[in-house]
């Protein structure tokens, strides 16, 4: 398929013009990256963001490989002797796989089947007359073809093996598959029933022991989580459908007026609806179910994951972080504002040891030692009795010390790898997690990209999906959050860099190697002299890597190096000397740009220049710090203090189809079920909220005995 076809497919899907879409792919095909392209080729692409640019790139690819399958599927049919003027029309005009497998079906190469078996015995030209007769007798037809060399006994014998020709003839028509396929998608009802006990007693499955629901309202993540029960072999699951409406459809259009066969031929429909059609097209509309919600999970999944590497991190703070623990001890790790390990030490004041006296004197003696002023603790195991602890420990201490719980999940996953044993290899796994939970609060991005986005925990049904796509798909989020933020590339690890636009892991390595041999990068061109980052690579990268402190002002910004010439001319028409870029009058100076004239005088984009003036006006900005702060806490909360109609501050931890998990500083996160975000409509929660955001909430539902707590956030009238 040609460019200009592809793009008009694709513009027609996203609603913009075909030289948008052109312009795009031919970007793409020359290595250049999406984060690259939605930054610094806006003129290009007509301003399309990201993710638009990374549907052009998936569509680009899905139809380069439908092509592909089309020359391939004529080429097979054609070496057959069976390919007409018409079936290589109806392949080439086909816009999907789906269409192509359909009208390949009839073609390919099929095991020992009924209807071959009737063919070898000669009996084609009986169900062509079975088809097509109006007049004569069928069982005189039929007698002709009575062979005990070809094993046909008599006329009943031939019947059948004509209706069976019949039957996958029928079965295996593109336009009744797709009929029936349409027709089962709308109209099928999903049941599941109980097959066995689940093993861990726990009925997690419980409201899917007798349950029914018509496929086209199947939310997807009911959907994953029978297929999950299905394959644990705790339901049994099938689709029922009246199959009337479907054989009538096949008898209007199979069965001629006046047929002297037609008894005959509705016995052959039925039989290759029920025998044939109907057992495959139930896979196959359950496959389409589960790839619905499969991109459906792995969608939210990247969201809650993009806000997650979007916190805002706590700046300029000493940190104590805490990995809690029972047998083993608390291991405990002090970083300072920039992240580096001062000390660690272990402290056991939960069960068994309850050694409280001995654990306050050692974190007293850190804090005062560091000048601690956030205590970070891992949310997992023994979590709650360290918080406990904690909250008595500082109502003791006369300095103004927070702490806040800090999900950990991952966290151990990081510890055991090799990339931790690299950076700490004199720490245990439980000390590394400890360094980890206090980074991943000082910086979330910088130290969440360590760590494979599957272990992160804030997704639905993850291990339930395609792991290939949930593995592009979030690594597209993790490019995404990292070149948004960009990169100072005198602190940033090889793990942080590689995610930067264009640049491999190797190359990241190489990076950090040459910092390590210059002390520190002074300007971007340096960068240059990295080996194996060529000038592709430079241009796809440079603009998302930062140097603060620098030579050039302007290599502390998002601005791209091939725009500085630009940027001098501005400067000098503003008349503002480089050294004044962060002044306030050089603030005044730039909000009074007249963009289309000045961007005319330049002779760039209006908006590359839109950009050059926002970033001069915020040099060294962090995106991230417009977000939410982190919740910081003084005191405990148990269930056992809650009331309804209580107001509480609490974090967003995970955001899934049916409403929200929000941390309000008990064990179990409560639950805002989707009919409690808000009083207009919520088609998906992350239109209301998102992952990190600090939310107002009100418990509705208390259960002390399950932990559980139902919360809501519309007001304290919606709690009766």
């Amino acid at each position: 398929m040609e460019i200009k076809q592809m793009a008009s497919v694709i513009a027609d899907e996203l609603q913009i013009t075909s030289g948008q879409v052109e312009r795009t792919i031919a970007l793409l095909d020359e290595g250049s990256t999406v984060p690259f392209i939605a930054r610094y080729r806006k003129e290009a692409t007509g301003m399309l963001d990201e993710n638009q640019i990374r549907f052009i790139q998936e569509q680009v690819q899905y139809l380069r490989q439908l092509a592909e399958r089309k020359g391939e599927v004529i080429r097979l049919i054609a070496e057959q002797d069976k390919l007409t003027e018409e079936l290589e029309k109806q392949i080439r005009d086909a816009t999907k796989l789906q269409q192509v497998e359909d009208l390949y079906r009839p073609f390919r190469q099929k095991r020992r089947t009924r209807a071959t078996v009737a063919k070898e015995k000669g009996l084609v030209p009986l169900a062509n007359f079975m088809l097509m007769a109006c007049t004569g007798d069928l069982q005189e037809e039929a007698a002709k073809y009575i062979s005990q060399e070809k094993g046909v006994a008599s006329a009943e014998e031939a019947i059948q093996g004509a209706s069976d020709i019949i039957a996958e003839q029928v079965a295996d028509d593109p336009d009744v598959r797709s009929w029936v396929r349409e027709y089962t998608m709308k109209h099928a009802t999903l049941i599941t029933s109980k097959k066995e006990d689940e093993p861990s007693g726990k009925k997690v499955y419980e409201m899917y022991y007798e349950y029914s629901e018509p496929v086209s309202r199947m939310a997807p993540h009911r959907v994953l989580a029978v297929n999950r029960a299905e394959r644990e072999g705790i339901l049994r699951v099938k689709l029922a459908l009246d199959s009337a409406p479907i054989l009538q459809h096949l008898e209007r259009n199979w069965i001629r007026k006046n047929s002297i066969a037609a008894e005959q031929l509705k016995s052959a429909l039925e039989d290759g609806y029920k025998r044939l059609i109907a057992p495959a097209v139930e896979r196959e509309v359950r496959g389409l179910l589960t790839e619905k919600a499969e991109e459906q999970a792995i969608h939210i999944f990247a969201e809650n994951l993009r806000q997650l590497l979007l916190q805002a991190p706590l700046k300029n703070r000493v940190v104590l972080a805490l990995d809690p623990a029972y047998r083993t001890g608390c291991k405990t790790a002090v970083l300072d504002e920039t992240g580096k390990l001062l000390e660690v030490a272990v402290v056991y004041p939960t069960p068994p040891q309850n050694k409280t006296d001995e654990a306050k004197r050692v974190l007293t003696e850190l804090i005062e030692k560091y000048g601690v002023q956030v205590i970070a603790i891992g949310n997992g195991t023994a979590s709650r009795e360290t918080e406990q602890f904690v909250a008595n420990m500082l109502k003791e201490i006369d300095r103004d010390i927070s702490y806040i719980i800090v999900n950990e999940a991952g966290a151990s996953v990081y510890s055991a790898s090799k990339l931790a044993g690299e950076e700490f290899p004199d720490l245990d796994v439980a000390e590394r997690s400890a360094v980890s939970i206090g980074r991943r609060l000082q910086d979330p991005l910088a130290e969440l990209v360590k760590i494979d986005p599957k272990s992160i925990g804030v997704g639905q049904y993850q291990h339930d999906v395609s792991q290939s796509r949930l593995a592009d798909s979030l690594q597209f989020v993790v490019e995404s959050a990292v070149n948004y933020v960009g990169v100072d590339v005198n602190t940033a690890s090889p793990s942080l860099l590689q995610y930067v636009s264009g640049i491999t892991k190797q190359v990241a390595k190489n990076i950090v190697s040459r910092r390590e041999q210059l002390g520190k990068y002074v300007s971007r061109a340096q960068l240059k002299e990295v080996p194996r980052l060529g000038a592709k690579t430079y241009e796809q990268c440079i603009g998302f890597l930062r140097i603060p402190d620098g030579e050039n002002p302007l290599d502390n910004t998002p601005i791209h190096p091939e725009s500085y010439p630009a940027v001098a001319v501005l400067l000098q028409e503003l008349g503002i000397r480089t050294d004044e870029i962060a002044s306030e009058a050089a603030k005044a100076k730039l909000k009074e740009v007249n963009v289309k004239d000045m961007a005319q005088k330049l002779s760039i984009g209006e908006p590359t220049l839109t950009d050059i003036i926002e970033s001069l006006l915020r040099p060294g900005r962090d995106p991230r710090e417009e977000l939410h702060a982190p919740l910081l806490k003084k005191d405990v909360l148990d269930i056992t203090d809650l009331s309804k109609g209580m107001e509480l501050q609490g974090t967003v931890r995970n955001v899934v189809d049916f409403g929200v998990f929000v941390d309000i500083g008990l064990k179990n996160d409560g639950l805002v079920h989707i009919s409690q975000l808000s009083r207009r409509f919520v088609r998906h929660p992350l239109d209301v909220v998102s992952v990190g955001e600090i939310v107002t909430v009100w418990v509705k539902d208390i259960d002390v005995e399950k932990g559980r707590v139902g919360l809501t956030m519309l007001g304290p009238e919606a709690v009766q």
